[in-house]
């Protein structure tokens, strides 16, 4: 077995979409016009997609008030103060920075709809 997709409930489906291609890199490999407006996401790897659509009877969570542990996308940077920077211009926000002592750099942000995303530089690359 292996992961597919990361499936989420969100707002807006088709401008989230469109802000994840424009800032960080992902490609849309289906999408679906009509309610539910769903959107398969995929990076680079080819090994995971990310499925975000808009379902209304089920409540799309609020993210922005979730604690980012609870849930948040993670994604490789080979430069995350750089990734910062521009992800803040696009309209992300920032929240934190953790150092480990394998000398991973990690900063967590809010994506402009409250979602939590993670740029990971990792001291031992886990994948």
């Amino acid at each position: 077995m292996k992961i597919e997709h990361f499936a989420l409930n969100v707002k807006d489906p088709a401008a989230m979409a469109q802000w994840y291609i424009e800032n960080l890199g992902l490609e849309i490999i289906r999408k679906m016009d009509k309610t539910p407006h769903t959107h398969f996401l995929g990076d680079k790897s080819g090994a995971i997609l990310l499925e975000i659509y808009n379902n209304p009877p089920d409540q799309v969570p609020h993210y922005k008030s979730m604690d980012p542990l609870l849930v948040h996308l993670a994604f490789v940077s080979s430069d995350p103060e750089s990734d910062k920077k521009r992800l803040t211009a696009a309209g992300a926000s920032y929240v934190e920075e953790v150092n480990l002592p394998d000398g991973s750099k990690l900063i967590m942000m809010r994506d402009p709809w409250g979602l939590a995303i993670q740029l990971c530089q990792r001291g031992i690359p886990m994948i």
